[in-house]
């Protein structure tokens, strides 16, 4: 007998109460076309084409040239980020792509929900005194819905591809366009289109997965903040803006208020969380100037606010509008600045650091190193109020030369906490995969000591890296206990006073060691030293 609160109950029910809610309304209203009717004053047959057919591009992107098709929850990423001007396929294709299925739903969510306020600011029809539609190419309402728009996506995507400090990879830099030119005209129907993104992402996700049972669990995470792409996104919202600007400056001159632009724009970037700028500090150490973000994003509506009315007909002197332009223009030629001799950078040799062990995969080297140079971060060294963007990094690289590619796909502690990762190779027509796996021994009362292996696809296992010693708390028969790689094993170690005075290789399950008057007996995950009538437990195994 199934639950009424089975899945399937579940979302008849969601679909029932959106369906019985929308027409509740509709008997409120009762709106005789109205509704329609607006639609159709902006959308050719009253539907936003322009988004969907942008949707649709970024969703083939991601199935057909990522192999998302394939690989739903691991995609190809490293090969279509825009690593550098050398590397023309990443910066095409970067803008469009995404790391994985939450970062490609997530974009694909706020542009249903933000891009159609932009596309409806854009309108389908001819706004202008005296045109019509059909007067010609760039009136034709076909044109505009399916060539146009998205014509006018790809130019932005590339913009923010091309501006960007260092790798992008993601929809959101178009996404904050959008944002940015429907401000200019509807301020406050972008925060409400913004609290639309919030409804959808939430029904999707109950629509997926109506019931969740979840217990309390050890889990790996970074900060929230931490990968967040804010000058990606900064440079998107200008762009959207400035183009805002341009088409309101063509048409009629009605804009909003200063008010509702500044406090349509502050909720905006509040919201977006444009106020969380960060950076590296130490090795998987990040740090956030949160007091800082606030007092940018105030700046950012003042700017939105000024710009706004000053291209209001009538109200203004031409010298106003253009100081108006000149401070939108002002992050983007800044942005270009930095961007330029960021992303003309190469990577230096064969970009292997100095790592002996790796697995090639047609081009690419994917290694494990801990402590090195992050060449991508790194590739304009800064040093300002006590920051640097000469930082290191720690875990599994990939390498490859030919396409500017340097890139830590998975972090140290990533790894440590997980025991096993895949990274996926490849480009446009081909995709293999590499595992790797981390095998240790965490000392009781010291470090963990360990070994990291890969695998390319139907290959065998490599070694690839080694740690040092790890040294327990507790002294046996006043003997120092380590355990230690050694070639492809690990081994105990006992020490007295820096010196090695006797070593046996690690038991396997449920079988003991001896070695200097002291058993070291394994059980299953455990390694015990037990001397006389006394037992202590020494090591256990990582992630068992």
């Amino acid at each position: 007998m199934s639950s009424p609160f089975d899945g399937l109950s579940i979302r008849v029910a969601i679909v029932v109460g959106l369906v019985a809610s929308l027409l509740v309304v509709w008997a409120l209203d009762r709106p005789h076309g109205r509704w329609s009717g607006r639609l159709r004053e902006r959308f050719l047959l009253g539907v936003p084409w322009g988004t969907l057919v942008s949707v649709a591009g970024v969703v083939g992107v991601y199935l057909f040239v990522q192999h998302g098709w394939q690989h739903w929850r691991n995609p190809v990423t490293v090969a279509f980020a825009s690593w550098s001007y050398l590397y023309p396929v990443g910066v095409l294709l970067g803008p469009f792509s995404h790391g994985g299925p939450g970062h490609l739903l997530g974009n694909v969510m706020g542009t249903v929900a933000v891009a159609p306020l932009a596309e409806y600011y854009f309108s389908h029809y001819p706004t202008d005194r005296g045109e019509t539609s059909f007067g010609s190419w760039r009136t034709n309402p076909w044109l505009r819905a399916f060539v146009l728009f998205p014509l006018g996506v790809g130019v932005v995507g590339l913009g923010t591809s091309l501006l960007s400090w260092g790798p992008v990879i993601g929809f959101s830099g178009v996404l904050f366009a959008f944002v940015g030119f429907a401000l200019v005209r509807y301020p406050i129907g972008t925060v409400v289109a913004l609290s639309a993104q919030g409804a959808v992402r939430t029904a999707y996700r109950t629509f997926q997965n109506p019931l969740v049972e979840a217990s309390a669990s050890s889990s790996y995470s970074t900060p929230w903040w931490f990968g967040i792409a804010i000058q990606g996104h900064v440079l998107g919202l200008f762009l959207g803006i400035l183009a805002g600007l341009l088409v309101a400056r063509r048409r009629d001159g009605r804009v909003p208020s200063a008010l509702r632009s500044w406090a349509g724009a502050l909720l905006v970037t509040m919201s977006l969380s444009l106020w969380a700028l960060w950076w590296y500090r130490g090795l998987e150490k990040y740090v956030l100037y949160r007091g800082l973000g606030v007092v940018f994003v105030l700046a950012i509506a003042t700017v939105v606010a000024f710009a706004v009315r000053a291209h209001e007909r009538d109200s203004f002197g031409g010298t106003t509008r253009t100081l108006a332009v000149m401070l939108v223009l002002l992050p983007l030629v800044t942005m270009a600045f930095v961007a330029v001799p960021v992303n003309l950078t190469e990577v230096q040799g064969d970009g292997t650091a100095g790592v002996d062990t790796g697995v090639d995969v047609r081009g690419y080297t994917v290694m494990y190193a801990e402590d090195v140079r992050n060449q991508k971060v790194t590739a304009v060294d800064v040093s300002v109020g006590g920051e640097t963007t000469r930082v290191n990094t720690s875990g599994v690289i990939v390498v490859n030369p030919d396409r500017e590619i340097w890139s830590r796909e998975v972090t140290k502690g990533r790894l440590a906490h997980g025991g096993s990762a895949t990274v996926r190779v490849g480009g446009v027509d081909w995709s293999r995969a590499v595992d790797v796996r981390r095998v240790g021994w965490s000392t009781t009362g010291g470090g963990s000591t360990y070994m990291v292996w890969l695998r390319p696809e139907n290959g065998s296992w490599q070694r690839a890296y080694s740690s040092g010693p790890a040294t327990a708390g507790p002294v046996i028969k006043g003997l120092n206990v380590s355990v230690a790689p050694q070639n492809e094993r690990f081994v105990i170690r006992l020490g007295h006073d820096n010196e090695t005075v006797g070593t046996t290789p690690v038991p396997a399950r449920n079988e003991t060691a001896n070695v200097r008057g002291i058993q070291f007996t394994r059980e299953d995950n455990a390694i015990y030293a037990n001397v006389n009538l006394t037992r202590v437990e020494v090591a256990r195994r990582e992630n068992a």
